[in-house]
């Protein structure tokens, strides 16, 4: 979930209140917009709707901004930059009956404690979701009709909490391109209206059970004209307060993931001394799922790939070489936790008999479809990653006057990292790697053998998805995006530096050049990424 950094100190500065303030400027526009849509369905029910005293209406319009700042509050709470696991209601049973009778009241694991702050922080959203339903339709619709429409007011607020939980739409979307403040929110106007009336009709028709057994419990005898009015209002109310949920869904996201720029004002004393502080303070000093990471990784791939802040990246090349390093070390630490996540998840590295038995692995065991999955919630994350330390290398063979990048190690590391990563994620895919002699290397258009499983192993492996068609598999889609991403950020080294590798290539010092003495990770090997180099200097590898 959101985590609002207090902590931090010193070199992050004013970023720690980047999110305070982004939430209380989503909280005034928010209120706004639904002053403006509220007054505006109370004229249009004003011919339907009973009439009401002023005190009335006043108390009508404070408690459905109430229930707004309700929903809105918890909508924050629940929203984060990454996918998240909790707990099953019956694992939260089990652990708080631990807690009293096993434990003795001693604190349960760390990992389960935060996985069950991650359940909990779901159920108040969707009680938060059913109260504001509750008061924003009672509030709409008139006091006259209180105990029947309030009740399914509740009900639909009940349905979009659940289905906003059970799609994960509180995972923040980044855009590829990003906008001022106002065209940002009206890009997403549109999607948001007709987002809110196919919800409202759906929650709508579930409701009419709930409505029949009101009807048949309470007695209540209304004429046929009463009924079709009562009918309108409850689904005009529905559609008016999906809509204000929707929109403000819509707000909150444009808020959250604007850049902000981790850099002194340009000309100040910090701007010429340490102008790369505060980014690198924010990439250090966060925890990994908070949204000032993401806007700070954000910040580093648009330093790195436009030329708006050309200031910045010049910094980042400074004599010492210790600012590109630090640079360099944050944005290859999660494509090498990905390239072992997805080792471990395919049983690489640890028997040599397991690497030949994935197949059996995924139909025995639904776990490791998941374990094979959840290393891609920072797909954001590693997608900016492999495009700064892409472009930031490409860039040092120009910008790059003392050398840093190359005398460092870091173009070695970074084209080591990058490779290892999409070996990864392509033996996922269902590739097969051969490392092959240098006879056959010679002979052959690339070192590098890749062939589709045999028909046994696929066949097991699409039934472990339940389906017939791989790209229903949860993680295929990130995994292709992933390695077209990869393989993207590497031909850019090797265009840019083509020459010298093929020097290097032919002197006999490429492994030397361009490949870490030390893998990432245990596998691949030293061997199997020099290979693999050599395919993308030949440019055979797709």
């Amino acid at each position: 979930m959101i985590e609002v950094t207090r902590a931090m100190i010193g070199r992050l500065g004013n970023t720690t209140t980047i999110i305070k303030d982004r939430f209380l400027g989503f909280l005034i526009w928010q209120s706004c917009q639904s002053t403006l849509i509220y007054f505006l369905c109370k004229t249009l029910l004003a011919p339907l709707a009973p009439s009401t005293t002023f005190s009335a209406a006043v108390f009508a319009f404070l408690f459905f901004q109430l229930s707004l700042l309700l929903f809105s509050t918890s909508l924050f709470l629940v929203s984060s930059p990454q996918p998240v696991r909790g707990v099953s209601p019956i694992e939260l049973l089990l652990g708080i009956l631990k807690l009293i009778f096993v434990h003795g009241g001693q604190p349960l694991p760390s990992d389960f404690r935060r996985r069950a702050r991650i359940t909990l922080s779901f159920i108040l959203f969707l009680a938060s979701s059913g109260v504001s339903g509750f008061l924003s339709v009672v509030c709409l619709s008139g006091s006259q009709v209180f105990g029947a429409l309030g009740l399914r007011g509740l009900a639909v607020g009940l349905i979009y909490g659940s289905h906003h939980v059970l799609t994960r739409r509180w995972v923040l979307d980044f855009p590829i391109v990003q906008r001022p403040l106002f065209f940002s929110y009206k890009m997403g106007v549109r999607k948001a209206v007709v987002k809110a009336i196919k919800l409202s009709s759906a929650g709508y028709l579930l409701s009419l059970v709930l409505f029949f057994f009101i009807n048949d419990h309470k007695g209540r005898q209304l004429a046929f004209g009463g009924l079709v009015i009562e009918q309108i209002v409850f689904y005009f109310a529905c559609v008016v307060v999906f809509l204000c949920w929707e929109l403000n869904l819509h707000l909150l996201q444009v808020f959250l993931t604007k850049r902000y720029l981790f850099a002194p004002p340009k000309g100040s004393a910090a701007a010429e001394t340490n102008p790369s502080d505060h980014l690198l303070a924010a990439l250090e000093e966060t925890s990994e799922g908070s949204v000032v990471r993401y806007l700070a990784y954000l910040d580093l791939c648009m330093v790195s790939e436009s030329n708006v802040d050309t200031w910045r990246r010049a910094a980042f090349f400074e004599e010492t070489g210790e600012t590109y390093k630090k640079v360099i070390a944050v944005c290859l630490k999660p494509l090498e936790q990905l390239t072992l996540d997805l080792n471990e998840g395919l049983g690489l590295g640890t028997s040599p008999d397991k690497s030949f038995q994935l197949s059996h692995q995924l139909c025995s065991s639904t776990q490791l479809l998941s374990s094979l999955h959840e290393p891609f919630y920072d797909f954001q994350v590693c997608a900016w990653c492999a495009r700064i330390a892409a472009s930031l290398t490409v860039r040092s063979h120009k910008e790059d006057r003392f050398g840093v990048a190359q005398l460092s190690g870091s173009n070695a590391a970074t084209v080591s990292t990058l490779l290892a990563a999409l070996l990864a994620v392509e033996t996922l895919m269902g590739k097969k790697t051969n490392l092959q002699s240098p006879n056959q290397y010679l002979n052959g258009p690339a070192n590098i053998k890749w062939a589709a499983l045999s028909p046994t192993r696929r066949d097991t492996t699409i039934r472990t998805a339940a389906s017939s068609n791989k790209k229903d598999i949860p993680y295929y889609s990130k995994a292709y995006s992933m390695a077209d991403i990869l393989r993207t950020s590497i031909y850019q080294i090797v265009s840019n530096f083509h020459q010298q590798m093929l020097t290097s290539s032919k002197a006999g010092l490429l492994d030397k050049d361009w490949i870490a003495t030390s893998a990432p990770t245990p596998t691949p090997t030293h061997d199997l990424l020099l290979q693999k180099l050599k395919m993308f200097l030949e440019f055979q590898a797709n």
